[in-house]
């Protein structure tokens, strides 16, 4: 339920947020509309009080409508001020509401247009239809169901572990960055407005929609259904002036004013502080009197007379202090709406309150831009990796509230495979402690949410598995916690993780190491821990030394006419000053770039200027440039609307590539054997199509080293046995080529493809180390050239005497190439041939090493 409500709290606020953001500025600028008009205009707002006081509603009709011409429909004065009344006129044909305009109580005289008064009506339609008419009120109508939902959802998504902690509801901390400070500002902003935005929403739906009023009227009046007459806040409900409304037509109403207000003095009495009379449109109905005593609750704190206007007979009156609570709270709707009905220090409240209304359009972007960032992250993280299942893989399971933590669950998970251990993630809500008990090693990457919660994903297994006493006495584990030192509870989650798996009897494979908003150095010393107890050197994807630029010499195709994806062989040559040396296994780091016709396509797809200045790492330079570097989404709704310099830093940096070297040092040339990956839409992937295909000779190739000590070449002079498929070759190429140049001639290589007409690579050369003898062995298995396929791990079976007797002479099993397939393969076989515990033994003693992707 609560990720559903997740899901649902984002969508809605990157769609519904902007209408929102623009009802709450323009609300805010409304809220002392009478105050700041009589600021700009005392001259026409400020009138002179007499001690004769206001003139009667006779004498006020009968002089305006001398000086007007148009037939007076509605009064609205204050008897003891010194603020200008209004009078508003019956309405032209097929309009709903008229003219209206400023007067004198004391003298009736006419005023002049105060400024400003346009741009208030501006801000009434933006605010309730959008300046888009009845189409404009559905949207905001919308919009304010949207926005109760936001405060309930909200306030259940937030709610802390320290629920009976002011502290932690209503406290920011301004000393946090990025997500951390966007995420504690939208919700403890949130906190403190939850109550001002419900009251606007609960009371805005009044004018939004029939049924809502229908209902309240029915909850909330004293009167059955059917007796209610006019009341107040029903009357400003029915949408007076709303676009496309028309006045009923009839004969003009017949008034007797002397009558009436003979009528409204007996009936409010001698305190009635102000009045509105309201003339009904056409003859034969009764005028309303709303008026204001000067001890009244609040300024709408309305009493209603209706009369008959001919006579001047009372034929209902209702007193709002002789109404119920909850009728009173009916009357008061608009006063609700605004925070009028709670005095001045409501009215600025609920003005700051949505004043503040942007601000989570803002803020909910902005984590949305971020998780939608981690997540692209998390998938570059995941590169080529695949998993493996089995009781000796390694489990890495990860609980991840923004995705980092998952990342790195990958991030380790390369690191483990590029050890030649099998892993397998899994996210912590698919995990019970079966599953747990079966696993002999463990790694646990996870983030603490809030101060000292589980991540929402991760928060069924807390209560299901944490809470529960399980047998994990074979269990190795170990716990990278990531978390916020701002909070009390840093890593709460972690720790409580480390602390159940303790209790039940699972053992560390070191301490836990505990991260303060991704420090590096922590997440350095992990990747430290992870070599020690994997046999491998750390890796460098999460940093590294710097790029140099290599030059593309030469490309050579290795399969033409192949049924299967081109495989190219690409070699590079260094810089001058390069520090870059490589032994026989390493990797290098490769950092791609879009294609120029990808980012050209891209620009024309979605209509940006190509050669717009953007600045990137400090230097300047157009945006096709940087966009070179950056992952091109195919789905743009989120970064519609964006500048340059803002669409570069929204898109995520192209993650590195790593390819196995095929080359010595002393050859002179860096060579990779790269597949151009190729997609359903026969589109080319991003590196390979970039090396493959896109990228001229001569241009440059940033790319690092990184080490492999796995699967560098054994020093001891003992039998080498090298197993790959497809662009695998390129490891145990340089493999091979490091044990001819020290004269080792034992040396045995198993390599499969599909057709040994297309994919045979590098066949001459293979086969004249087999003819001179520094091959002894060359078994090659095409598993499309006869009706039943045949992979290397079959070759392997059918040779299991003679790769018993290597091995028995000490020999070193070198594999490498795709772990999906064919290293899964090799491994159950070598487990089929020789046993499980003599394959561990073999890589216990570093003669069974894997370079695999």
């Amino acid at each position: 339920m609560k990720k559903t409500l997740f899901q649902l709290h984002w969508l809605f606020g990157i769609s519904a947020g902007l209408v929102l953001a623009l009802m709450g500025i323009t609300g805010a600028a409304y809220s002392f509309q009478e105050e700041i008009l009589r600021l700009l205009n005392p001259e026409t707002l400020t009138v002179q009080v007499r001690e004769a006081g206001v003139l009667p509603p006779a004498e006020l009709v009968s002089r305006i409508e001398a000086v007007e011409g148009k037939r007076v429909s509605d009064l609205r004065v204050e008897t003891t001020s010194g603020h200008a009344a209004r009078v508003f006129f019956a309405p032209p044909p097929g309009e709903r509401r008229g003219p209206m305009r400023y007067f004198d109580p004391y003298t009736g005289e006419l005023l002049g247009e105060p400024t400003g008064q346009q741009f208030f009506g501006l801000m009434l339609q933006l605010h309730r239809y959008l300046a888009m008419g009845e189409f404009g009120k559905q949207i905001t109508a919308a919009c304010t169901l949207i926005l109760v939902f936001f405060c309930l959802s909200g306030l259940y998504l937030r709610w802390p572990r320290k629920a009976a902690s002011w502290r932690a509801w209503l406290t920011l901390d301004w000393s946090r960055k990025g997500r951390s400070f966007n995420w504690d500002l939208h919700a403890v902003a949130g906190t403190w407005c939850l109550l001002f935005y419900l009251m606007a929403a609960l009371t805005g739906l009044f004018w939004s929609y029939d049924w809502y009023r229908e209902g309240l009227n029915r909850l909330l009046a004293d009167a059955p259904a059917g007796q209610q007459h006019g009341k107040p806040g029903e009357r400003r409900g029915e949408g007076r002036g709303r676009p496309g409304m028309q006045a009923p037509s009839g004969p003009p109403p017949v008034v007797d004013y002397d009558a009436l207000w003979t009528s409204i003095g007996e009936t409010a009495g001698p305190t009635m502080s102000a009045y509105n009379l309201r003339l009904p449109p056409v003859g034969g109905q009764p005028a309303t009197v709303f008026y204001l005593l000067e001890d009244a609750a609040h300024p709408r704190a309305l009493n209603q007379i209706t009369l008959d206007p001919a006579s001047g007979k009372v034929m209902r009156s209702d007193r709002y202090t002789e109404k119920s609570f909850k009728a009173q709270l009916l009357t008061s709707i608009y006063a609700l709406h605004v925070g009028e009905y709670f005095g001045l220090p409501g009215r600025i409240l609920m003005m700051l309150a949505s004043l503040a209304m942007p601000l989570f359009f803002i803020t909910g972007w902005l984590l949305y831009l971020d998780r939608k960032r981690k997540k692209r992250a998390v998938k570059a993280a995941r590169g080529g990796l695949a998993e493996s299942g089995g009781k000796d893989s390694w489990l890495i399971g990860f609980a991840s509230q923004s995705g980092f933590a998952e990342q790195l669950a990958w991030q380790s998970a390369g690191q483990l495979q590029a050890a030649g251990l099998p892993v397998r993630v899994e996210p912590l809500a698919t995990l019970d402690s079966g599953t747990l008990a079966q696993a002999r090693n463990a790694l646990f990457v996870v983030s603490t949410f809030g101060d000292g919660e589980a991540p929402d994903n991760a928060r069924g297994f807390e209560r299901k598995v944490l809470g529960q006493a399980s047998q994990l006495a074979g269990l190795r584990f170990a716990v990278l916690a990531l978390g916020d030192r701002q909070y009390e509870q840093f890593c709460g989650f972690g720790r409580r993780l480390q602390a159940w798996l303790k209790g039940q009897g699972a053992s560390q494979l070191f301490d836990p190491v505990e991260v303060d908003n991704g420090d590096g150095g922590a997440l350095q010393h992990w990747q430290q821990q992870l070599a020690q107890v994997s046999g491998s050197a750390a890796l460098t994807p999460w940093s590294g030394p710097a790029f140099e630029s290599w030059t593309l010499e030469g490309r050579e195709h290795l399969n033409p006419g192949s049924q299967g994806e081109s495989t190219w062989l690409l070699r590079l040559r260094a810089p001058v000053g390069s520090q870059l040396l490589w032994q026989a296994g390493d990797l290098v780091e490769i950092l791609p770039r879009q294609a120029e016709p990808v980012i050209q396509a891209w620009l024309d797809q979605h209509g940006l200027d190509g050669d717009a200045p953007v600045e990137l790492d400090g230097v300047r330079q157009p945006l096709r440039q940087a966009l070179g570097g950056r992952l091109l989404p195919n789905s743009f709704e989120h970064l519609v609307g964006l500048q340059p310099q803002a669409l570069v830093q929204a898109l995520i940096g192209l993650a590195v590539r790593q390819y196995s070297i095929a080359s010595l040092a002393s050859d002179g040339v860096l060579e990779l054997i790269v597949r151009q990956e190729q997609h359903a839409d026969g589109s080319l992937g991003i590196a390979s199509g970039w090396l493959t295909h896109y990228l001229p000779e001569g241009a440059v190739v940033p790319l690092r080293l990184r080490r492999n000590s796995r699967f560098h070449l054994i020093d001891e002079e003992r039998p080498l046995i090298f197993i790959g498929n497809g662009t695998g070759l390129a490891g145990l190429r340089s493999l091979l080529k490091a044990a001819l140049a020290a004269g080792r001639k034992r040396n045995w290589l198993l390599f499969g493809e599909r057709n040994e007409a297309h994919d045979f690579y590098c066949r001459a050369e293979l086969q004249g180390w087999l003819a001179g003898g520094d091959l002894q062995r060359l078994d090659l298995a095409f598993s499309r050239d006869q009706a039943e396929k045949i992979y290397v791990q079959d070759r392997l079976r059918e040779a299991a005497d003679e790769l018993r007797a290597w091995l028995a002479e000490g020999a070193v099993i070198y594999v490498c190439g795709s772990l999906q397939g064919m290293a899964e393969g090799v491994d159950r076989t070598l487990r089929d041939l020789l046993g499980d515990e003599a394959l561990q033994q073999l890589s216990d003693e570093g003669r069974y090493r894997r370079d695999v992707y």
